[in-house]
């Protein structure tokens, strides 16, 4: 094998948080978004941009998960798309194989973090208390969701954990909506938030795109 045909060396976990970070601060609210119906993916995907959200977590929740990353990942490149309700290292390798530009997942297991080290698309683990946040700070994760956020102690334990974690950053998801999503943001220890209430069921099913564009750009006005 000669030098050119060597492969890139991985990125360190320092430079993943640092992904990370610019992900989520370019973000700010993450939609968590499940595919029902293939032929919303791209209109869907165009009523958060037009509205501001352009950074998406596609959820693999539904048969149409990795689908609609590959497509918007081809269709929509000025669009920045994660993976979530990643579960496995095998889910893990199809979402990379898709495209995705960062993972999601709702908790952790050994397994799955050590996918995230040995890859170079970073990985946001979900955790809900200090001792999963020490398994993964002991691999160099710095930057976690904390899921179910309001259900694991919202913004209370969001306070508390800033003592003894202070290099520590989050993205709560799971219960965060217009009435708290302030809160959250105005924690120190808080990047983004990750919600659903811009992405209203019957607005989806019922192709209603201008009202999930409204929403979207109040969404982000709570936080100008």
């Amino acid at each position: 094998m000669t030098t050119l045909e060597l492969p890139h060396p991985l990125l360190t976990m320092a430079e993943k948080t640092a992904r990370i970070d610019a992900i989520c601060g370019r973000a700010r609210i993450l939609p968590v978004i499940t595919i029902a119906r293939e032929e919303d993916i791209l209109p869907l995907a165009d009523a958060l941009a037009a509205g501001g959200i352009k950074t998406l977590e596609v959820t693999l929740r539904s048969e149409h998960g990795l689908k609609a990353i590959q497509m918007l990942r081809e269709k929509r490149p000025e669009l920045c798309i994660g993976a979530g309700t990643v579960l496995d290292r095998k889910t893990f390798a199809a979402v990379e194989a898709a495209g995705a530009q960062f993972v999601v997942t709702p908790g952790i297991t050994q397994d799955i973090l050590e996918a995230g080290v040995e890859s170079d698309i970073p990985l946001l683990p979900g955790i809900s208390t200090p001792s999963e946040i020490m398994m993964g700070y002991a691999l160099g994760y710095r930057r976690f969701k904390l899921f179910p956020a309001e259900i694991s102690g919202g913004v209370a334990a969001i306070k508390a954990f800033a003592g003894p974690f202070g290099e520590i950053r989050f993205c709560p998801t799971g219960g965060v909506n217009p009435g708290n999503v302030r809160n959250y943001m105005a924690l120190p220890n808080v990047m983004c938030v990750g919600g659903t209430w811009m992405l209203d069921s019957g607005w989806i099913k019922n192709r209603e795109w201008s009202r999930i564009e409204a929403c979207s750009a109040e969404a982000l006005a709570l936080l100008d």
